[in-house]
């Protein structure tokens, strides 16, 4: 990856992780995916390798990203889902050509073949939102508690008490500013 680029959020849920490739969306915004390319290296991250991508086809794994982002965030308040973010998700999911195969370790893994192109990728990333927005997975939908991020991610926890969408970025920069404001207040003179 280049150094040119910020570096991918990686997590374990495909859909979600997808969702922050666009992260800090209440700050300044940073993209993960600038450049078609860039898609082509999250995609690889993520076993889910193609040769090339257009600049019609970040387009569409763009508007993919920020209609997960809406239906999940929906969800995660216990909203309607929004009718243009599942129709997104839909025809993304509708489109593409990926298999579905077991590993030896008995966990679901996408193959894409060898001439696959974005639009499958796509259509993985959409079969997975759909899973996560149906309740198909052990685990529930929150909102990262940081002012700036609030993105939506997928909380496997035990005890799905999870307050960040990523405890190294967003989890660690809020208990430094607390600890901050604790430093700053302890330090005041006592009238």
């Amino acid at each position: 990856m280049s150094a040119a680029f910020p570096d991918f959020r990686l997590g374990a849920v495909l859909a979600t992780s997808f969702t922050g490739t666009l992260s800090e969306r209440h700050g300044e915004p940073v993209e993960r995916i600038p450049v078609p390319h860039r898609l082509v290296d999250w995609l690889a991250v993520y076993g889910l390798a193609v040769d090339s991508c257009t600049a019609a086809q970040l387009d569409r794994a763009r508007e993919l990203r920020e209609s997960i982002h809406e239906a999940a965030t929906a969800a995660a308040v216990q909203d309607a889902l929004p009718a243009p973010a599942v129709q997104a998700i839909n025809e993304c999911s509708l489109q593409g050509r990926a298999a579905a195969i077991l590993t030896p370790g008995g966990k679901r893994q996408w193959r894409l073949s060898p001439d696959s192109r974005v639009e499958d990728a796509l259509s993985v990333i959409a079969a997975d939102a759909i899973g996560i927005l149906a309740g198909e997975r052990d685990g529930k939908l929150a909102l990262c508690a940081s002012p700036t991020c609030q993105a939506a991610f997928f909380d496997a926890s035990q005890s799905r008490t999870r307050k960040w969408c990523d405890m190294n970025t967003c989890g660690n920069r809020q208990k430094k500013a607390r600890f901050n404001a604790n430093q700053r207040k302890n330090l005041r003179p006592s009238s």
